[in-house]
Parts: C-alpha cells; structure tokens; sequence
C-alpha cells in the first residue's frame, strides 16, 4: 500500500508539474497549441508589447507583406504607449491578453489571477475599443484556475508550437534562422516585441528579424494566419 501510495503521489505531482510549466498541457485546460488552417500555414505572435524601440518597426514590415499576426499586450504597457497599442489593433492584427503585472501565475491566488487578467483586459479595452478573445500566461506557466478565469473573460488559453528565445538577443540573424528552421505546418511562433519585465527593454534584435522570417516562410510557401479562427 505504501508502494501504491508513493507511485500514485508521484504521477500526481508530475501531472501537476507538466499542467503547471507546460505551455501547450491540456492538464490545467486544454490551450490553443496549433495555427488554423491547413498545409503550410503558420501563425506569428508577439508577447510583452507594445514597446517604442520594436513594435512600430515590426508593423511596418508587416504592414508591407500584407501579413497579420496576433500580439499578446501588456495592460500596463497599453495604458503607457496607447497609441502604439491602437495601431496593433487599427491595422488589423489579433489583440490578445497578455495579462496586467507579467508574473508567473502557477502559483497566484485566484482572486490574484482574476485581478491580474481582468486588469489587463480593462486596459486593452479602453486603449482599442477591442475585446481580447485569446489570453496567454506569462512564460506559459498556469494553474487550475488560469485557464478557468480566462475563458469566464471570453478568452481562450493559447500555447505556442515554437519559441526562438529572442528576448536573450542573440542576433537578428540568429533569431531569424531558428524561427524559419523550426517552423512547421500549424506552428505557433513565439516572438517578443517588449519586455516585460523592462518597459524600455530593447527588442530591436527582434523587429530586425521578423522582415527575413516572413520573407523566407513566404518563400517557402507558408501562409500566415491570426488564431481568432479558431
């Protein structure tokens, strides 16, 4: 019994782990964790913007290939570059909840979570006039009730296929190579135009990248999609 006890507390704490630090678990709630679409489609998302130094250089290579992407804002960086987070949304791309404080939330309360996504979407709200349909955790990382609190804000829980680490900035050229050679049909990529941890971090690195990724998955016939189809 002893055995059976330690076995069974084992498989409980290691589901609770991978539910906790997983960013695509089902454990916790089942996520977003491929791109709609079908055949070579893949879909671009930024986390922790709006961010002067980034965003604009990313939407206007963007806004030049005719390419959409979903963007998962700060509140508290909507509230201090609105203008910056009304372009996001007036061109066309996916506004996503990305949360107000950008803290690991697998081990918040839930009236701390509640506050945390509620806060976040307050901001988008009164920023863009949008309602933010999708929400992802800070770093990904969830617990019982984060995916619970964010579908009773309208929002689903969205995971990501393919992270590249540019917020250590290893070089434009690094950053791109690792999207454009991990990108498979149905990815979700997962790039950074803020910090956020830093409001004034520095993502040029990553606005520098984005023109060679989109311009070598559309060379080898990717299509790019927001998740709002979902």
């Amino acid at each position: 019994m002893i055995v059976g006890a330690t076995v069974g507390g084992v498989l409980i704490a290691g589901a609770a782990a991978h539910g906790a630090f997983h960013r695509n678990s089902p454990i916790f709630g089942k996520p977003i964790t491929r791109a709609p679409g079908d055949g070579l489609v893949v879909s671009l998302t930024f986390d922790d913007g709006p961010n002067p130094n980034a965003t604009p250089a990313i939407l206007d290579a963007l806004g030049e290939r005719g390419v959409k992407a979903t963007f998962f804002i700060l509140g508290k960086h909507a509230e201090r570059w609105p203008d910056l987070t009304r372009r996001v949304a007036e061109e066309g791309h996916e506004v996503g909840n990305h949360g107000w404080f950008h803290r690991k939330l697998h081990f918040k309360s839930p009236a701390y979570v509640r506050d945390d996504l509620t806060r976040g979407t307050r901001a988008i709200e009164q920023v863009t006039g949008v309602h933010p349909h999708l929400f992802r955790a800070p770093h990904g990382f969830r617990s019982p009730w984060v995916t619970r609190v964010a579908s009773s804000l309208g929002q689903r829980t969205v995971g990501w296929s393919l992270g590249v680490w540019d917020s250590d900035r290893p070089g434009a050229n690094v950053i791109a190579e690792r999207t454009v050679s991990g990108a498979k049909p149905g990815s979700i990529l997962l790039l950074h135009d803020g910090d956020g941890y830093d409001p004034d971090g520095d993502r040029r690195q990553t606005a520098q990248a984005v023109p060679m990724i989109v311009d070598r998955l559309l060379a080898k016939g990717f299509r790019f999609t927001t998740l709002s189809s979902h």
